[in-house]
C-alpha cells in the first residue's frame, strides 16, 4: 500500500508557472512507476506525464510536451510535476499516481491514487 498527498496547486494566470509536489508514503517508493493525470470538468481524467522508477525514462502527453516536465526524488519520496506557460486548458484536478509497473501512461495500470489538487488558469 502507497499513500500519496498533492500540493501546489492554485490560481494563477496564463503565462504563469507552478511546481506541483507528490509525496508518497507507505511501500518502498522507488519500486513504483510514478504519473500525473488531470480531469477538467466533465470530462475524463487524461494522462499527463509519467517517470520510470529510477527517473531515467519519462513520457508526456503531447499537449504538454515542452511546457511541464516531471521528475521525481527518491531520497525524499516525492515526484514532481513543473509546469510552464499554463493557459486556460490546462485547467483541471490534476492527480498522482503511481504503479507496479516501470512506467505508464494508462489510467487502468495505476494502482494508488492521491485525492487531486486544483489547478485553475485565468486568461
Amino acid at each position: 500500500q502507497v499513500q500519496l498527498r498533492e500540493s501546489g496547486g492554485g490560481l494563477v494566470q496564463a503565462g504563469d508557472s507552478l511546481r506541483l509536489s507528490c509525496a508518497a508514503s507507505g511501500r518502498t517508493f522507488s519500486s513504483f512507476g510514478m504519473g500525473w493525470f488531470r480531469q477538467a470538468p466533465g470530462k475524463e481524467r487524461d494522462f499527463v506525464a509519467a517517470i520510470s522508477w529510477s527517473g531515467r525514462s519519462t513520457s508526456y502527453a503531447d499537449s504538454v510536451k515542452g511546457r511541464f516536465t516531471i521528475s521525481r526524488d527518491n531520497a525524499n519520496n516525492t515526484t514532481y510535476l513543473k509546469m510552464n506557460n499554463l493557459s486556460p486548458e490546462d485547467t483541471a484536478v490534476y492527480y498522482c499516481a503511481a504503479t507496479m509497473r516501470m512506467i505508464a501512461v494508462a489510467t487502468s495500470a495505476y494502482q494508488y491514487w492521491g485525492q487531486g489538487t486544483q489547478v485553475t488558469v485565468s486568461s
